[in-house]
């Protein structure tokens, strides 16, 4: 017997050991994780913690000063170009290395190898859009300069001499709640890195969409309904701008092709939500007698931060501004004689074609009187605990066949059987813009920066200490005929292939305009009457450029400050444009208590979306309610076909101005329904809506509750985010703050003798939850106010005596 009990406890003890050591699903190895040497503990870091204040590298070709400032930005003196990259790479590792990582696994469909099974059909997606091919085509432009390679080589070597130093207990704490390892880098990753902005930025199409609407509704009510040009727009180039080109002549466009409707899925489209601000004022609008800057990139809102700020000098270089974690240089940010910043183009860059195939082995292809090889590239996904899935992507001339068979698809939205055109799958050298940017003396810099730029097309925003501002959108435009890729193209005929490109030096843009000032908020770039290119048929709502340009005009001796304001300005342009109208159309007689009483507050609101306030729940709550009462019945989707909803503008100008429009009549019912009925209905559900969900009129009705801004972790695990943010703003408003997106850094700057910079993003310089500088940023952030960023002229002043000191040295 007790032989007996002895095998059972032995027996038990081994199984216990085996299973906290075994990751089971999600769930990483007990054992592991809670082991007060290499578990979670480790990762706690008190707020000042000690400093290594000598890391021996083997690397650096002489000795690296880093500064850290009381919020831990790293102020990085290095005596050489590779010097500052590889220490950029050594201390962002430091800082982010699961996030840099994390999000180049995304982009090369490598997930599985992390998560497991889950993500299998979105590492497919991520292949078959050709992300690593298009990140391989990039790095062969990057290794083809000097620059660049020196670039990418040092930031690769100080990365890896950071990982390299690591040991289990140091590794950031997703390591060790996945339970997988950090591997060495490469250059392919900052590419593949690049290709994420791409994506988000530059990789969504409505085409196959409004195919299904031209065939369904014809060309005149599509054109009626999705106009080349809203109603109500103020682009970014002011009307009247002389053009200092001679255009190129325009490709003749082809017969028109009626695509098939083979296949009902749509292509991502893009997130309207996923904008940016920004503008440059000229000295003589400015209190200081020189230019102020501006910019405030609208993205996805997460934990660890998307950005992370740094300041680089060399004896040639000295820029401070924020970085993308896994990429070299400052992104956005400013040095001692210029400044610049970024909003997305949103051009339309991806197409569609469809295709012939010669027979069912779709081997073969038609294009140009003849049939032509398709390649196909075979790719390994491994999987966490399971074996590897092999897949098969094929590619045409026009670029990959994302789905060369009706299946379940990751996304759902994804023409089956069609090749894509995507700018991404250019040969590229963005960081050698950035490469420039930060060097940049004068306006001639900052244009020969732009040359080496391709996507994701940027608003470049600039102003220097000779009192220029200008702004350029800027990025690699196909030569197209106007509305070529608004709908599907004929993969077959040559004619609708992408035709060139438009010479980088047409692109729009200008510079000291009357004004003075330049912006840019998403909108057109330019006025099609003037612009002679095609750029795209839509972009996003003109609301927020219309409200900075408003502002910007009447504003003078402008501050810092007022700039900072015009950041944070909460005014809901699209409420105060159509709510007038939309009251008047409200039958009052049928609103019982409750209705009347958020009638009344919705009547008395003056259009801002404050963070205490209950009318913008209601408008914000009714209007998409309104909007799908409208147009539901005539462009909602089908388990067959896939459509879409006229635009907000579209939608707006047929409210205001013909209220007796046919489409406001629902023909799923007998009886024909008016605007003002609709309007009523849609109130009245919305209100109740509202009181199902937060009870009767009160606090709990305050927009930042029920807007509710989150900013979740990378890999949205439970407890590492910040939810509920008290903040106003919201989509389409200057102060873009919505549930998961908005000012992702916010910047001001100030040009002159002494350049003074102010920024805040919301998260903090660490990666690590348990380090205080992990969120530290979000109070300051959700006030809406600014730091002064710590520009240092050089290692030894005053503000520097008191950092914390790091030192790179020869080992």
């Amino acid at each position: 017997m007790k032989i007996f009990l002895a095998l059972v406890s032995v027996g038990v003890s081994l199984a216990l050991v085996i299973a906290l050591n075994t990751s089971f699903g999600m769930v990483p190895p007990i054992g592991k994780f809670l082991s007060p040497f290499t578990g979670f503990w480790q990762n706690a870091e008190a707020k000042e913690g000690p400093l290594i204040t000598k890391v021996p590298v083997t690397r650096v070709q002489a000795d690296v000063k880093v500064l850290y400032d009381d919020n831990r930005v790293p102020h990085i003196f290095a005596q050489n170009n590779y010097d500052v990259y590889f220490a950029q790479g050594y201390v962002t590792a430091k800082d982010r290395l699961w996030q840099m990582e994390f999000q180049t696994h995304a982009a090369a469909g490598r997930l599985s190898e992390i998560i497991g099974a889950r993500t299998l059909e979105m590492d497919r997606f991520q292949r078959r859009m050709g992300m690593v091919y298009g990140a391989q085509q990039a790095l062969k432009a990057m290794l083809a300069d000097p620059r660049s390679r020196q670039m990418l080589e040092a930031f690769t070597a100080g990365i890896n001499a950071y990982i390299q130093q690591l040991k289990p207990k140091n590794f950031p704490l997703e390591y060790k709640l996945l339970n997988y390892a950090p591997e060495p880098w490469t250059p392919l990753k900052c590419a593949l890195l690049l290709k994420i902005m791409a994506y988000d930025l530059a990789g969504g199409s409505d085409d196959l969409r409004l195919t299904n609407i031209l065939r369904k509704y014809g060309p005149s009510v599509t054109k009626n309904l999705f106009p080349d040009y809203p109603f109500r727009e103020d682009p970014i180039v002011p009307p009247g701008t002389p053009l200092d080109f001679k255009p190129l002549p325009i490709p003749p466009k082809p017969t028109l092709f009626m695509a098939s409707q083979a296949e009902n899925q749509v292509q991502r489209e893009p997130n309207p939500e996923l904008g940016s601000n920004n503008w440059a004022v000229a000295a003589s609008k400015s209190a200081t007698g020189y230019p102020l800057l501006a910019n405030d990139p609208h993205l996805n809102l997460s934990l660890p931060s998307i950005w992370y700020q740094i300041q680089l000098v060399t004896p040639e270089m000295n820029v401070y501004g924020v970085s993308l974690p896994g990429a070299p240089n400052v992104i956005i940010g400013f040095n001692e004689q210029v400044s610049w910043g970024v909003t997305n183009v949103d051009a339309d860059v991806m197409d569609w074609y469809e295709l012939k195939f010669k027979n069912k082995l779709q081997q073969q292809y038609w294009h140009a009187n003849q049939w032509k090889p398709i390649r196909k590239v075979s790719e390994e996904i491994k999987i966490k605990g399971a074996a590897s899935v092999f897949d098969t992507v094929l590619y045409t001339h026009h670029g990959p066949i994302v789905y060369d068979q009706a299946e379940q698809v990751f996304n759902k939205q994804t023409p089956v059987k069609h090749a894509m055109r995507w700018v991404a799958h250019e040969p590229s050298n963005e960081i050698l813009t950035f490469y420039l940017l930060n060097r940049a003396k004068n306006y001639t810099d900052y244009q020969q920066a732009l040359t080496h730029y391709t996507a994701p097309a940027q608003n470049f925003i600039y102003a220097d200490i000779t009192n220029t501002i200008a702004i350029w959108p800027n990025g690699k435009f196909p030569l197209k005929w106007p509305d070529q890729g608004k709908f599907i193209l004929d993969g077959t005929d040559p004619a609708y292939d992408w035709q060139g490109w438009i010479p980088r030096a047409h692109n729009p843009h200008v510079v000291n305009p009357p004004r003075g000032f330049v912006s840019s908020a998403n909108q057109f770039s330019a006025d099609p009457k003037e612009y002679p290119y095609y750029l795209n048929w839509q972009f996003a709502p003109a609301q927020r450029g219309i409200r900075i340009n408003q502002r910007l005009a009447h504003m003078q001796k402008i501050t810092v400050d007022s700039m900072r304001l015009l950041q944070n300005d909460n005014l809901n342009l699209h409420a105060q444009t159509i709510l007038p109208a939309l009251l008047a159309a409200v039958q009052p007689e049928k609103l019982n208590k409750a209705q009347q009483q958020a009638f009344q507050i919705l009547s008395d609101w003056h259009f801002f979306n404050n963070a205490t306030e209950t009318a913008p729940s209601i408008f914000q709550e009714w209007w998409p309610t309104l909007d799908r009462a409208i147009w539901e019945d005539d462009f909602g989707n089908s388990p067959t076909v896939q459509l879409r909803y006229p635009s907000r503008d579209r939608t707006m100008e047929l409210i205001l101005k013909e209220p007796q429009a046919y489409w406001f009549d629902n023909r799923t019912t007998p009886a024909k329904e008016t605007l003002n009925q609709l309007a009523t209905i849609t109130f009245q559900a919305a209100v109740d809506s509202l009181q199902q969900r937060y009870g009767p009129v009160g606090n709990k009705w305050q927009w930042a509750q029920v807007k509710s801004t989150d900013i979740q972790h990378l890999a949205k695990l439970p407890g590492f985010g910040r939810n509920d943010i008290l903040v106003g703003g919201g989509a389409g408003i200057v102060n873009a703050t919505g549930a998961h997106h908005g000012p992702s850094w916010r910047m001001v700057v100030a040009l002159g003798p002494e350049v003074q910079g102010y920024g805040v993003y919301p998260g903090g310089q660490s990666g690590n939850p348990g380090s205080f500088y992990y969120d530290n940023l979000i109070e300051t952030w959700r006030q809406g106010k600014l730091f002064k960023l710590k520009f240092l002229k050089n290692a030894t002043e005053p503000a520097a005596e008191k950092m914390l000191v790091m030192q790179l040295v020869k080992k």
